[in-house]
């Protein structure tokens, strides 16, 4: 029997590239080998986003977006968060036995609150909810990243703690860490995100792709001079599109000298730009079959409902609501 995967994304904004190689591409890869469960987390998305008519269309935009990427539904299971009413009544049953003081160690609520993020209930319970979305559908294995590992192992706490209060139900999820798949570095240097406003994103029109990646922070170093490719942002995102030959390559060619930034940011447009041309072709596509993505999600809600009603029956019979 396959292995179930579970992974959710925020829709909060236009996807980027830190998305792609960071969760993206490994979901279309899981779902040719293992039994993939996908959705948009907008709820998760309430925490910072509340213009409803942003976070729907931002919704709207990334069905067709994973959809164009490789995202199958005939593949996976694929759907929108909200449209599992259960989530919310399994987080609600997960939070009357969770510790306050696991919450309270939580790194990502203290980092957002010192970002400037408001501190809300829903910012606070994030963990929470995001232990119903992995236990709800009994996933065995789910892919985080480092800056996630702290969440599922709070997932983990919550499910052992309940099975040893009402026996042997929740299944204890597995997480999957790519060490392989380094931090991905935005325009600026830090980590590529939206909220630091250094993404590149994957179906920016042309223009606009140019000049994000010719506005991508270097250094000093004269042409002629040889260059470090190992600390160059450029070149730490070029290879994320090249064989580890051409990598090299073009790591001789930064040692070399004689080779400017100018030139490097040109050579990465231009592999972007033709990476995701079939994807930007195919989203095109989509585009114009109205309601078809409205439809795709309404088959996948029903196809997990009928998983998360198997659960929440199990739990609500073991705590004593049925």
């Amino acid at each position: 029997m396959k292995k179930r995967v579970l992974s959710g994304i925020q829709p909060s904004g236009k996807l980027h590239i830190g998305n792609y190689f960071g969760m993206i591409q490994r979901m279309v890869q899981y779902q040719e080998k293992s039994d993939l469960f996908l959705f948009l987390a907008n709820l998760h998305a309430l925490t910072s986003s509340q213009d409803p008519k942003i976070l729907q269309q931002q919704t709207e935009e990334a069905v067709l977006d994973l959809l164009a990427l490789g995202i199958d539904p005939k593949k996976s299971h694929f759907w929108i968060q909200s449209d599992v009413p259960e989530v919310t009544e399994l987080m609600w049953i997960l939070s009357c036995v969770t510790p306050l003081g696991l919450l309270e160690r939580a790194h990502s609520f203290k980092d957002k609150i010192a970002k400037g993020i408001d501190a809300s209930h829903g910012l606070f319970s994030y963990p929470i909810l995001m232990a119903a979305d992995i236990l709800l559908y009994r996933a065995d294995i789910v892919p985080v990243g480092r800056d996630q590992k702290q969440h599922l192992e709070i997932a983990r706490d919550i499910a052992l703690k309940f099975n040893h209060g009402y026996g042997e139900i929740l299944t204890i999820p597995e997480p999957d860490i790519a060490e392989d798949v380094a931090v991905i570095p935005g325009a600026d240097g830090q980590k590529m995100s939206k909220s630091y406003g250094n993404t590149i994103d994957i179906f920016a029109e042309e223009k606009e792709l140019k000049k994000r990646v010719m506005s991508i922070v270097t250094d000093s170093t004269p042409v002629e001079a040889p260059k470090n490719p190992d600390t160059c942002i450029v070149y730490q995102l070029h290879k994320l599109f090249l064989s580890s030959k051409e990598a090299k390559a073009l790591a001789d060619r930064y040692r070399a000298g004689e080779f400017g930034y100018g030139d490097a940011k040109k050579m990465l447009f231009e592999a972007l730009w033709e990476t995701f041309r079939p994807y930007r072709e195919k989203r095109a596509h989509l585009e114009k079959e109205a309601g078809l993505a409205g439809k795709l999600m309404s088959e996948g809600a029903a196809k997990v409902r009928a998983i998360a009603a198997e659960t929440l029956n199990e739990v609500r019979k073991a705590v004593g609501l049925k």
